[in-house]
């Protein structure tokens, strides 16, 4: 026994200009009829296509920034975030120094000596008579200062003391260390420069001072390879600061010198450890 299906496909008008097609099947069990869908309005074939690229451009534009080595940085549209800056040059916040507790006490023997060329410390006593061990360390405490008067009786005491400090000052480099490198922690330019020019004049102060620094260059040189090459690159300009002796990359590389020429034959070699870039002057 045998069945047959035939398929006839009928048009239907309705509204004027439109046409509805219907399908006939019959069969054996019966007819079942379809309708088509009915076609939408006609458009141009051009304009679906820029719909189209537009839903992919907003796709596109739709980027959504992540944190780099995580799974949502391998996902479509996602921009890795780049590394936040290390901060390795940025300024410290200082704090109150001994230096400044000990001085608004009243306890250093010392006052501002005003005179045409500029300020001077007028010392209450002969610098000679000073105990070394107990003021200088306070002076180079206060070369974090960087606030009138603290900052220039500091500054200004501690050039003071070591020019007259002679063979008492070797003894007393050990305290020193511990001032000299919270000063240069700070990474503030002005306590820089005077931190350095103070370094200067502290190596060429006293026979082997510059040989008693060197088991101390790890605390000392880490902060002067970080500024190490910062100068200023003005073409054919003038840079007025080295008159004043403010280029922080001049000052390092003239005291990694004198470290070199004072430290004795084991200086090259450990200031080339904590800085590489450095090349020996002798």
């Amino acid at each position: 026994m045998t069945f047959s299906l035939i398929a006839v496909r009928r048009p239907v008008y309705g509204a004027p200009g439109s046409v509805i097609f219907i399908w006939s099947v019959v069969g054996a069990g019966g007819e079942m009829v379809m309708e088509e869908g009915r076609p939408g309005p006609s458009k141009p074939a051009g304009d679906r296509r820029p719909q189209k690229r537009e839903k992919k451009d907003k796709q596109h534009d739709k980027q959504q920034p992540c944190e780099g080595f995580s799974i949502k940085a391998m996902m479509k549209n996602s921009v890795v975030r780049g590394p936040p800056p290390a901060g390795s040059v940025k300024e410290r916040p200082a704090k109150h120094t001994a230096f400044r507790k000990f001085y608004e006490r009243g306890d250093f023997p010392i006052a501002v000596q005003h005179e045409c060329g500029g300020n001077k410390i007028a010392w209450k006593v002969q610098i000679e008579e000073l105990d070394y061990h107990y003021f200088l360390p306070l002076f180079f405490d206060g070369l974090c200062e960087t606030e009138f008067p603290y900052e220039f009786f500091a500054r200004q005491g501690v050039h003071d003391l070591l020019e007259h400090g002679g063979s008492r000052i070797l003894p007393v480099v050990p305290q020193l260390i511990i001032p000299i490198k919270n000063a240069l922690n700070l990474r503030n330019r002005q306590v820089l420069c005077t931190t350095l020019k103070v370094i200067q004049h502290l190596v060429v102060s006293a026979e082997m001072v510059g040989v008693a620094l060197v088991p101390y260059y790890r605390q000392i040189l880490p902060v002067l390879n970080i500024f190490k090459h910062m100068n200023v690159n003005l073409g054919d300009g003038i840079e007025y600061g080295q008159q004043k002796r403010e280029n922080i990359g001049v000052l390092i590389q003239e005291t990694l010198e004198l470290f070199e020429r004072y430290g004795g034959e084991n200086a090259y070699i450990n200031i080339k450890y904590m800085i590489p870039t450095y090349w020996s002057c002798m």
